[in-house]
């Protein structure tokens, strides 16, 4: 179960409750994969609205490894989530939101079609 406090959230992937956490190794790492000087930097790229398929695959994975998962991004990949892309997109703003712990409002915004 996730802890809210903590920045853990919980989603589905098929028939399966995950729990995601950004822990700091976590955040590490989307800093690498970002090319993020620092957390400030992070956040306001992840703010933007603007984030790619492989920006999702990325926070979505480090956080089920947060969480515990050993998961690889490959793996995340291929997971599905209720909602399509827009369950995805919610997912990472849902992570993102509880992380770094701004209001309800989405950091990510869906794409419109």
């Amino acid at each position: 179960m996730p802890n809210l406090h903590r920045g853990g959230v919980e989603a589905e992937s098929g028939a399966i409750t995950r729990c995601l956490v950004l822990t700091l190794g976590g955040l590490a790492e989307l800093e690498a994969a970002f090319g993020a000087d620092d957390l400030t930097a992070l956040a306001e790229r992840f703010g933007s609205g603007r984030l790619k398929a492989r920006d999702l695959v990325c926070i979505i994975g480090a956080g089920l490894r947060g969480a515990g998962e050993a998961i690889n991004d490959d793996e995340v990949s291929r997971l599905s989530a209720e909602g399509g892309a827009a369950g995805f997109v919610r997912i990472a703003s849902e992570l993102l939101a509880a992380t770094f712990g701004v209001d309800e409002r989405p950091l990510v915004k869906a794409a419109s079609g």
